[in-house]
């Protein structure tokens, strides 16, 4: 075996669906870090924010991409986990709704005779009979003449 020889058999990582592209990381760090940003969260939070989970992911991303490190992996799939539970952390507390298990009964049910009036004719309606192939792709609502001024 020489030097440089290299394993390229894909290694495959439970929840690595969850992996975003590294340069996504890359952008959520300079983002968290600008001017801008720390403006804004001196204002909102009275503080700046920790910004090092973001280059932390953007390092852990490039040791999976570059490297198929199996543990950085993880432990990036693992802060993403950490990262939509907190953002869902209010949604799943909210206990002022509550959840639907299944559709309203008449969730298909025509729309009211004043709705449908004022569908008619609508953007939404050309664009619609578009798509069902009732009246030509080349159509467009916003041309009421075909008068030109020149």
């Amino acid at each position: 075996m020489t030097g440089n020889d290299t394993n390229t058999t894909p290694v495959q990582v439970k929840d690595e669906w969850m992996i975003r592209d590294c340069l996504v990381y890359d952008e959520e760090y300079r983002d968290c870090t600008s001017i801008k940003a720390r403006f804004n969260q001196l204002f909102i939070f009275g503080k700046t924010l920790d910004c090092s989970q973001w280059k932390e992911a953007s390092l852990n991303c490039y040791k999976w991409v570059d490297n198929n490190n199996i543990k950085a992996a993880n432990e990036l799939i693992e802060s993403e986990k950490q990262r939509r539970k907190e953002r869902l952390l209010a949604h799943y507390r909210n206990d002022v709704w509550t959840k639907r298990t299944s559709p309203p009964e008449n969730w298909n049910a025509p729309l009211p005779e004043y709705l449908q009036k004022e569908y008619e004719n609508s953007y939404l309606d050309f664009k619609s009979k578009e798509l069902r192939g009732e009246i030509p792709a080349t159509f467009d609502p916003h041309i009421s003449s075909f008068c030109t001024i020149l």
